[in-house]
């Protein structure tokens, strides 16, 4: 009996909460109205848009309490509200969200109160009558658990009117991929514009500066040699040092776009050059994951390996060697200079639908994620999303300090 009336006032509080949910949809009712009204007018347009972010909100409120209630979550498929006024208000209008939220405001403004005032009704004639045949004769409660059946039947209401049909579920999908792909677009500009500006300044600041240096070197010699060979020579010596200077800068530029090492060793070989100049003591590993089918569709992992070379099997396309090759330099860098670990580990894994790099340090965490997380992280999630691929940061305050990074190629 005393689980019973747990389990009925569970139920009869997200009715209640269902209930009070259904009088802000009424009250939402007279908003559409009057958000009509302005629309019509021209003059309030840019009313609409805000209106049915409101209403989204109820219907996201909703889908929470009943994800809550039942432990399933209820999909959302919208179309984004963004651009100018006019088609935000277009979009608005015409967003199969929009009037699927409608139907279910101006339904749920019903059902919530009528099943709410029904659960009171069964709560008044639960107690004496469950009271006796339960408490005290010892059956099974008979009238209590007619509330859960109310709230259930609430949940399956709110499900069915708010869960998007698959052809909206396609739409929005397609939407926020469009608009994923917009951001990806600007942040890979926004990457080779800096990209760019950081070659400019490393030429004009090493390898020019050092040419220069060398051309005035040489003149020098020149106008020494007749009257003086031995300060030519002398001259002739540092404008040898020079060129040797200025070509190393232009290694550490070429370095900087396209690492030739990639090229000669391949990616095992070049992250176990990085990893062997980091200044920490890292471990590198590369798997290869054969995803074998047993003869009905279904895939296993039988033909995970150790690889311990590059060359054995296809090679990634040079633009995910590159990001991969970056993401693993910028992850030990930040590591010496700012982790104070002592330990790294890389792991590389060949999948079937691409590469996976994973970096870990033993050091103090705390590693900011998001655009917040310095220039040499928010860099790498740019040339990581210029590929289409992900990128995931954890780094709980005291470590480690976790970078997984996902890039999708075809073998």
């Amino acid at each position: 009996m005393r689980e019973a009336i747990k389990d009925a006032a569970r139920a009869w509080f997200h009715l209640l909460t269902g209930a009070a949910l259904a009088i802000l949809c009424q009250l939402m009712a007279g908003v559409a109205l009057f958000t009509a009204f302005l629309t019509l007018t021209v003059l309030g347009a840019g009313v609409l848009p805000e209106s049915v972010l409101l209403l989204r909100g109820l219907a996201g409120l909703e889908r929470r309490r009943t994800a809550a209630r039942t432990g399933v979550p209820v999909p959302a498929a919208y179309l984004p509200l963004e651009g100018p006024l006019p088609a935000r208000v277009r979009t608005a209008v015409t967003d199969p969200g929009t009037h699927r939220d409608l139907i279910w405001a101006a339904a749920h403004a019903v059902y919530g109160v009528a099943l709410w005032c029904v659960s009171l009704v069964v709560w008044v004639w639960a107690l004496p009558v469950d009271g006796v045949w339960a408490g005290l004769a010892g059956n099974r409660p008979v009238l209590l658990p007619l509330i859960g059946r109310l709230a259930a039947l609430e949940t399956d209401w709110s499900r069915a009117l708010l869960t998007p049909s698959p052809s909206a579920a396609r739409d929005a999908a397609l939407a926020a991929r469009v608009e994923q792909l917009t951001a990806t677009r600007a942040g890979a500009i926004a990457a080779h514009g800096a990209e760019l500006r950081r070659i400019e300044r490393d030429l004009h600041d090493g390898a020019q500066a050092r040419l220069v240096a060398l051309s005035m070197r040489i003149g020098l010699a020149k106008r020494a040699y007749d009257s003086d060979p031995a300060t030519a020579r002398a001259l002739l010596d540092d404008a040898q040092e020079q060129a040797e200077e200025a070509l190393a800068e232009l290694r550490h530029v070429v370095r900087g776009i396209h690492p030739p090492i990639l090229t000669d060793r391949g990616l095992t070989g070049a992250v176990r050059a990085l990893a062997a100049s980091s200044g920490l003591e890292v471990a590198v590993s590369v798997t290869d994951v054969s995803v074998t089918d047993d003869g009905n569709g279904n895939a296993d992992g039988a033909g995970d390996r150790s690889r311990d070379s590059a060359t054995d099997g296809p090679r990634a396309p040079a633009a995910v060697e590159a990001a991969a090759y970056f993401v693993v330099a910028e992850a030990l860098t930040n590591a010496a200079k700012h982790s104070g670990a002592a330990r790294a580990s890389v792991a590389l894994s060949r999948r079937p639908a691409g590469l996976r790099v994973l970096v870990r340090d033993e050091g103090r965490g705390g590693a900011e994620a998001g655009e917040r997380g310095g220039s040499g992280l928010t860099g790498m999630r740019r040339r990581v999303a210029a590929l289409d691929g992900t990128v995931r940061l954890t780094s709980p305050p005291g470590g480690p300090t976790v970078i997984e990074v996902e890039l999708p190629c075809v073998w």
